[in-house]
């Protein structure tokens, strides 16, 4: 999670950066994650690599702290960073018994004591929310228990997210294993391990310089075997409000989640967490037929299709009192495309977000199914105006298809690497359009396209882009 709108991260800014690695949970029996075993790899990581920044970084960690005032210290310290930051997550959420809002477990929580013994998570969106937009971000490699999962799940990945990027997976405690308890003992549980910070570190430590965050997302979350089972995956989209899904009635854990003070007496964004799945999120009166805004601005490329593949599933069931329609995402796409068209942008990618997560959970990260609606939000991109995440999304387009096997003349991964390009173009700020540089190259040596020197033109403008700027 962090202000980092553009989803490049915190190369965004310059100067040197300010790393926090946080891990964290409850002693004995109440530990769901063996948290601290993110840290060794990701210290590791050469602070430069870890933040993007040329100029190095300091690297804090944070093992096991008891007193949610301590964190907040050292969360109001990397706040005050005047460079990058990055903040790293590994540990547990809960829910306090009063208040019924999201905290992070620490050291002394317990079910009875978490209002006052684990860290808030409003306090961490307002100490961080403050930063300017690109200069932050964190990755969150947690574990929910049984108190906070089910309103976690149907708020989705932007319960946790509002106003800020939040980056990672959250799953939910594993089940407790073996066989009949023993008489006042109760049954084990089995403990996680943060595979997504190992897998985000590794592919760190590979790297020659650090990818976009939203490809290292996806890579990360690929290698640790995220993605087809009931986690949530944070991929940085749709900061801001959670979407208020019409006509349903959030319970009181996801009613109370927006809207929080923090801890210097500062408000949080404000609104109502949904329901969670496709059916929830999808808004009334929506128009018939495909929206005419899927259409680039310009003749070059070609817009991607806007038929969704057939999906491996069944298909959802019509709400009640509405009647079936041929093609049941046509409505859901012109709902979509309405709403960014309104310039309600963080809604329509909202909607998008929650599509790609049912499209996860039920055929998989690399389905055509998954891979059609990282289009979509990458056609939302631009249309927000934010060509440097749109051209981050099409690079996954691209490396997805190019994943599945497709060939690299195929017109779909051709297209795909094509609307990168003719994204980052336009990305006017040098260092975004650097850090995008070195992925666009690769991806233009296996797929050249059909318009000669394509692959010279990308070289020509990175080289000028790593040249001092001129000034007069």
């Amino acid at each position: 999670m962090g202000n980092d709108r553009s989803g490049t991260g915190a190369e965004t800014a310059s100067g040197p950066g300010y790393a926090l690695l946080l891990a964290a949970g409850p002693a004995g029996k109440q530990r769901l994650m063996d948290a601290a075993a993110a840290l060794p790899q990701l210290a590791a990581v050469p602070p430069a690599a870890l933040l993007g920044t040329p100029g190095g970084a300091s690297v804090v960690q944070l093992v096991d702290p008891a007193d949610p005032q301590t964190v907040l210290t050292h969360l109001r310290t990397a706040a005050a960073h005047p460079g990058p930051v990055l903040v790293h997550l590994a540990g547990q959420l809960t829910l306090d018994a009063k208040q019924r809002l999201p905290h992070l477990a620490l050291a002394r929580t317990t079910p009875r004591t978490a209002r006052y013994t684990a860290l808030p998570w409003h306090w961490l969106a307002a100490e961080l929310g403050r930063r300017a937009p690109g200069s932050t971000v964190v990755i969150a490699d947690l574990v929910a228990d049984e108190t906070v999962w089910p309103a976690l799940r149907a708020a989705g990945p932007s319960g946790l997210a509002a106003g800020l990027t939040l980056y990672g997976t959250v799953a939910p405690a594993q089940p407790k294993r073996g066989g009949p308890p023993k008489r006042g003992v109760p049954p084990k549980r089995g403990m996680a391990t943060p595979d997504y910070s190992r897998a985000f570190a590794g592919l760190l430590r590979g790297a020659a310089e650090r990818p976009p965050l939203a490809l290292l997302h996806q890579r990360a979350a690929l290698e640790a075997g995220l993605g087809s089972g009931p986690e949530l995956l944070l991929d940085g989209a749709a900061p801001g409000e959670p979407y208020a899904v019409p006509g349903a009635i959030p319970g009181p854990e996801a009613a109370g989640w927006a809207g929080q003070t923090g801890p210097a007496g500062q408000t949080g964004p404000a609104g109502p967490a949904g329901a969670a799945g496709p059916v929830a999120v999808t808004p009334p009166r929506m128009p018939p037929g495909p929206p005419e805004t899927f259409l680039p601005a310009d003749s070059r490329p070609a817009p991607p299709s806007l038929r969704p593949p057939q999906p491996t599933h069944a298909p959802l069931p019509s709400p009640p009192g509405r009647a079936p329609v041929a093609d049941p995402l046509a409505a859901t796409h012109a709902a979509i495309f309405e709403a960014a068209n309104a310039g309600r942008h963080s809604e329509a990618a909202s909607m998008a977000a929650a599509w790609e997560q049912e499209a996860f959970r039920t055929a998989g990260p690399r389905s055509a199914e998954a891979i059609h609606w990282l289009e979509v939000r990458a056609d939302l991109s631009r249309i927000a105006g934010d060509p440097a995440r749109a051209c981050e999304l099409w690079l996954a387009v691209a490396e997805a298809r190019l994943g599945n096997g497709e060939p690299v003349g195929h017109p779909e991964v051709e297209g795909a690497v094509d609307r990168a390009h003719h994204q980052w173009q336009f990305v006017a700020d040098r260092a975004r359009a650097g850090a995008l540089a070195p992925p666009l190259m690769e991806l233009r040596s296996r797929v050249p396209g059909r318009k000669p020197g394509a692959l010279e033109a990308v070289r020509r403008r990175a080289e000028l882009l790593r040249a001092p700027a001129s000034t007069r």
